[in-house]
């Protein structure tokens, strides 16, 4: 792991892992908007909270020696559906061709307020796994 992006990743607010490694297989915990800085949500503001969430799953992948193109399946919980085209616009600031696979779901409620929390399914490759260490 690298440890100049520990910083980079919220605390978690709870008793469980920002994510969990076996090999080359990667799962992230769900990443709330927060800012890892702060350990705040700082906007309300739904584009911002998808940015933000995706910046802290980002900091896991680079973490653990793997960029956004190893990430297979994300989970978005979203507390209102009517969210979806904000996180479709912000998808593609984030992704290129192929997109990772994707499930979004509808929830009541998220810790701390947030309107999204995102989850994710790395594969880091043998090369990676070796540099990474």
């Amino acid at each position: 792991m690298r440890s100049d992006n520990v910083e980079k990743i919220p605390k978690a607010i709870g008793p469980y892992s920002a994510f969990r490694r076996e090999g080359p297989l990667l799962l992230t915990s769900g990443q709330l908007p927060i800012n890892p800085v702060t350990s705040q949500i700082d906007s309300e503001n739904i584009k911002a909270q998808v940015k933000q969430a995706l910046e802290n799953l980002k900091a896991i992948i680079h973490l653990n020696g793997g960029s956004l193109e190893n990430l297979l399946k994300v989970t978005v919980l979203l507390v209102d559906l009517n969210d979806f085209n904000a996180v479709n616009q912000v998808f593609e600031e984030f992704f290129s061709i192929p997109y990772p696979a994707r499930t979004a779901y509808e929830v009541s409620k998220l810790p701390m307020g947030a309107k999204v929390e995102i989850e994710g399914i790395v594969y880091l490759d043998e090369e990676i796994r070796l540099s990474a260490n």
